[in-house]
């Protein structure tokens, strides 16, 4: 049983971190994201949202984190969205338990805080997003380019521990006060930095746990979503998932429903959707029933 408060309130065990400014998405988006996190949650999180403003009508469950007025230049607002580096930037987030950071636009399948159990003591893990794999060889690859060639990842989902990685912050503005228009090459973006600065510790996110759906559900030859859902070992694995990203401005929920069963959807790498419970199996149904828009706070079912 986990340890309770003066009021009887469960002692959070972990961190569910999330980011919102501006005004692409709205407070329904972030109450449906915990939701989702809470309802599957076996350990209890403690809500976290960074946030550029007030956000009236948030779930009283979130807690609420100005992001500093250093991340919000429109320098680091834009496509390369710079200012989620506020995750680590010290005293933002809280340093007392190990975080999980979501986009808003993510399906949550199953328990998030499992993730904090596989993160190593000062390391820190994002979605793998390039050919060349973190670890040994990526780490290979920065030293003898001088930094030039690295193993990169994607921010959508990251674990970390606040406590260890202020340095990633504290790197990046040290370096805007020499590039002041970001034109050092790794600070092009916020994933690109962070593992670019993290090179030594970053791991990848078990692709059992989260998964891009470009990456995971798109290919540039269309049959081979059949293939691939067809073989039992990427059957068991999605089976597993708990999380399913939708980063990139082609699989937006809005797209992804308006498609008919077994319609298709290219995005601009040239990789297709197929729209089929043949190809995307649970995870097509979950979707729906995530984004509903008569249950906007339902979570979707288990595996």
């Amino acid at each position: 049983m986990p340890p309770f408060d003066p009021a009887g309130r469960a002692m959070p065990d972990w961190q569910c971190v999330m980011i919102l400014w501006g005004d692409k998405y709205g407070v329904d988006t972030v109450n449906r994201l915990v939701c989702a996190v809470a309802a599957h949650a076996r350990k209890p999180p403690r809500f976290v949202l960074l946030t550029d403003r007030d956000r009236p009508g948030l779930d009283a469950r979130i807690i609420a984190r100005p992001i500093p007025e250093v991340w919000l230049g429109p320098e680091m607002l834009g496509t390369g969205c710079q200012a989620k580096l506020c995750l680590f930037d010290p005293g933002v987030v809280p340093d007392d338990l190990p975080a999980v950071y979501l986009d808003l636009d993510t399906v949550i399948l199953g328990d998030v805080g499992a993730a904090t159990g596989f993160l190593k003591p000062g390391g820190l893990m994002m979605l793998q997003s390039a050919v060349l794999p973190f670890g040994p060889l990526g780490r290979l690859a920065s030293r003898l380019s001088a930094g030039n060639r690295y193993a990169r990842g994607n921010s959508s989902v990251v674990i970390y521990h606040p406590a260890d990685c202020g340095y990633i912050a504290a790197r990046f503005l040290d370096l805007k006060r020499q590039y002041p228009t970001l034109g050092f090459p790794p600070m092009c973006a916020d994933e690109r930095f962070i593992s670019w600065v993290a090179q030594k510790v970053v791991a990848a996110v078990p692709t059992s746990f989260a998964v891009k759906l470009p990456t995971e559900y798109m290919s540039r030859i269309a049959v081979l979503g059949y293939v691939w859902a067809a073989l039992p070992w990427v059957r068991a694995r999605r089976r597993r998932l708990v999380v399913v990203t939708l980063c990139g401005i082609t699989v937006k929920p809005q797209f992804l429903l308006a498609l008919p069963d077994n319609g298709r959807l290219t995005d601009r790498h040239g990789r297709t959707l197929i729209w089929s419970d043949a190809v995307m199996g649970h995870v097509k149904r979950a979707i729906i029933a995530y984004f509903a828009p008569s249950q906007p706070d339902r979570p979707p079912p288990g595996n």
